[in-house]
């Protein structure tokens, strides 16, 4: 299996460089990664203490910020390599980051597994989450470099738990210890034969937490808000904006609202504005309109949307409706009540929120509107079910302190 899984590798290679011609997500994929090594060479070198990070993309990055940071602040004489395999993790955090280097992880060739080792031998390495790379895992392994998963977390959809998967669970069987988010994933792995295994939480919880001790205002919501009560639309996608901008359009009450779409291209900016009956500014035209007179701010940028939650009396957040639930946590910290679609059954998170009722599914335009009509108007009820959410995010908290006490016998 290793010669086939070497043999797509290759070709994998080959057509990527093809597909880069035509496609800029691919093109950013390819190019970024020609300069992997001699970011790492610029930065690293073998006589360095190096600690390695990898995560997927920039929600992973996300989820292991708090480890990162305490990386940074309790090991001040390492260096930090920080990796992504996705263009939308790299491209927005490759100068943003505590790390000392970011750089795409090199495709997981044997040859590039014996390169990135020969340029540095990191004294720790963790994935946050999931990825597994059989070459690297394997490369490291026979290093002796301990191999850390954190914030992991496992379903029996996944390869590891099929009969034909021996080939990743071998891999995956490399890491030397795990940290995993709930006891299902502990089973499955135990299932395996994977018994070093630690329920240690998610990180991500860490990351919402710190974000009440930082500073949140905007100066564009203060102006736009003049102290009206607000509902926040975070990451939404076309289902979700459809549902959406047909309440607001009907909505009579003094709600001011904030909608901030996951794709930002310039035509779907502007098929809401068209949808949006209502005085509508966009985040981009601020400085040519009296935002104040606004009832929507559409949030067409990046960057901003964690602290808009700050400000929100509701939130909504868009992708389960199919296209896949963003975070939710980001919101319910302010402890406030959060909408969602219907599809979150894999979002251990949601799950739990929606069963202790401070996250409200809703599976309709009309679910829709008799939910966000009733807390519009129920002050006690937004405060019940914010506070539910607020005292689960704090009694999660911890993650980043197990992993870090791990580090501690082995650096």
């Amino acid at each position: 299996m290793s010669i086939v899984y070497n043999g797509i590798l290759i070709v994998i290679g080959f057509l990527l460089k093809l597909i880069a011609l035509f496609n800029p997500k691919i093109k950013l994929f390819v190019a970024g990664r020609k300069e992997s090594f001699n970011r790492i060479k610029a930065g690293l070198n073998k006589n360095d203490d190096v600690l390695w990070m990898h995560a997927a993309s920039l929600g992973e990055y996300e989820q292991g910020l708090p480890i990162l940071e305490a990386l940074k602040k309790t090991y001040p004489n390492y260096k930090i390599l920080l990796t992504f395999f996705s263009p939308s993790g790299y491209e927005v955090k490759k100068d943003k980051t505590p790390a000392d280097v970011v750089a795409y992880l090199p495709l997981d060739t044997r040859a590039n597994t014996r390169k990135i080792l020969r340029l540095i031998q990191p004294k720790a390495v963790l994935f946050v989450k999931y990825e597994v790379w059989p070459n690297l895992m394997t490369a490291l392994k026979k290093s002796d470099i301990p191999t850390l998963l954190v914030s992991g977390i496992f379903s029996e959809r996944q390869v590891y738990f099929k009969w034909y998967g021996g080939f990743l669970k071998n891999a995956l069987k490399k890491f030397d210890y795990y940290y995993v988010q709930d006891e299902n994933s502990k089973n499955l792995l135990a299932s395996i034969g994977i018994t070093n295994v630690t329920v240690g939480g998610d990180s991500r919880f860490d990351r919402v937490t710190q974000i009440l001790e930082s500073d949140t205002t905007l100066s564009f919501m203060d102006a736009f808000l003049q102290d009206h009560p607000c509902i926040v639309a975070g990451s939404t996608w076309p289902p979700d904006e459809e549902l959406l901008t047909t309440f607001i359009n009907k909505d009579t009450s003094d709600y001011k609202y904030v909608l901030a779409p996951h794709t930002l291209k310039p035509a779907h900016i502007s098929k809401i504005e068209e949808q949006l009956k209502v005085p509508t500014v966009k985040y981009s035209n601020l400085k040519n309109t009296d935002v104040s007179k606004a009832k929507v701010v559409i949030l067409d940028t990046i960057g901003l949307l964690t602290k808009v939650y700050s400000y929100a009396t509701i939130a909504y957040v868009g992708g389960a409706f199919g296209t896949g639930l963003h975070n939710t946590l980001e919101p319910a910290v302010f402890g406030i009540p959060v909408l969602i679609g219907p599809d979150y059954v894999d979002f251990i998170e949601a799950k739990a929120l929606v069963k202790k009722g401070g996250i409200l599914s809703i599976n309709n335009q009309g679910e829709l509107n008799d939910k966000l009509s009733q807390l519009q108007t129920q002050e006690q009820e937004q405060k019940r079910l914010g506070e539910l959410n607020a005292s689960y995010i704090q009694n999660q908290r911890g993650a980043t302190e197990k992993v870090m006490n791990h580090l501690k016998g082995l650096l």
